[in-house]
């Protein structure tokens, strides 16, 4: 009797059933596994360039997760990244890289990326920039007497840098310097007729005095010796004429390697890629096309652009803005875009 009853009561128990759990919240851009992903893209991005200036963050404007399994997943980033006054080659840390400002011409890098997540660690897959400088109509209504970018393929750029060149190598007592390219120009006008160049250079395996005697035979160090450096210099045309050079050799750093471009710079032309162009483009360094095998490398069109996830993230603040709330309610911040670190192109 006692076990009948038993039962009875078991039968009449509520049966639970198991609630399937809740799908993770979508990562916000200022999240800090977003901001480790975007350092850990920053990073590649910077290792991979083979041209130009260091790119710092400056703001995650979109994150997208795919769970791909247990531990694993695939993670695709929108990122505005600002241009450093740090050249490829400088080992200078890139968290002690001034960022250049904006009355300088900043220039804005546009980058999606796709990340791989496993175990907790991040990795590239894949990753598409590009970038632009300030237009000439912003940097004049901030700073008027500003000089403005100019071609890095100017004649009066090319000049400067032939003579900063030519009157370095006849000051120095070591290696001939040659130029590997030229990063940044500005040619001022009034009150003085100015023209002020950035350029990258490298030892070769001649001396200075040496060089003088046949040039052409001057050859940049091997990778396991190699010596790169940067230079600034500044020409005065007008009123009167005066030259002002600073060139910084970095000493060897195993690993890194400069870029060669089809055309050799010992004549002082710069590289193809740039014949034209006022900055060196992202574009041009990172198509990387290498995925893993169980994802393509492609970006959905499902990752929105920078404006649109602005538009949709105003939208949504001002939805929430209808709705009745108690005093004092202060409505979250907008999952994205994130912060900006610097300042606004």
């Amino acid at each position: 009797m006692k076990a009948l009853v038993a039962l009875i009561l078991l039968v009449q128990l509520p049966i639970h059933k198991a609630v399937p759990a809740a799908p993770p919240a979508p990562l916000g851009c200022d999240d800090p596994q977003s901001e480790a992903a975007a350092e850990v893209a920053v990073s590649y991005i910077n290792d991979h360039s083979h041209h130009g200036y260091k790119f710092a963050l400056n703001r995650i404007e979109n994150i997208r997760t795919v769970p791909q399994g247990p531990n694993n997943d695939i993670i695709f980033l929108e990122l505005d990244l600002l241009e450093t006054k740090c050249h490829i080659l400088n080992p200078t840390p890139l968290a002690n890289c001034t960022i250049r400002s904006l009355k300088e011409h900043a220039v804005e890098g546009d980058c999606d990326v796709k990340l791989q997540k496993l175990a907790g660690k991040f990795s590239v897959l894949a990753s598409k920039c590009h970038s632009h400088a300030d237009s000439s109509e912003d940097v004049h209504q901030l700073c008027p007497d500003c000089p403005l970018l100019a071609s890095l393929n100017n004649t009066e750029v090319l000049a400067t840098v032939t003579a900063a060149l030519s009157d370095h190598n006849s000051r120095t007592a070591g290696a001939y310097l040659r130029l590997l390219e030229i990063g940044r120009a500005t040619i001022q006008y009034e009150p003085a007729h100015i023209v002020s160049v950035e350029f990258a250079v490298g030892a070769t395996d001649c001396s200075a005095a040496a060089a003088q005697d046949n040039v052409a035979a001057c050859q940049l160090l091997p990778d396991d010796q190699s010596n790169y450096g940067f230079c600034t210099a500044t020409r005065v045309i007008q009123p009167s004429q005066d030259l002002r050079v600073d060139c910084q050799l970095y000493g060897h750093q195993p690993g890194v390697t400069y870029f060669q471009p089809g055309q050799g710079t010992s004549a002082g032309l710069v590289p193809s890629v740039v014949q034209g162009f006022t900055n060196h483009n992202l574009r041009l360094s990172h198509n990387n096309p290498v995925a893993s095998e169980s994802s393509s490398s492609e970006f959905p069109s499902s990752v929105l652009s920078a404006k649109s996830v602005a538009k949709r993230a105003v939208a949504e603040v001002a939805q929430h803005d209808k709705v009745p709330r108690p005093v004092g309610f202060v409505p979250p911040p907008p999952p994205c875009p994130g912060k900006i670190r610097y300042f606004d192109i």
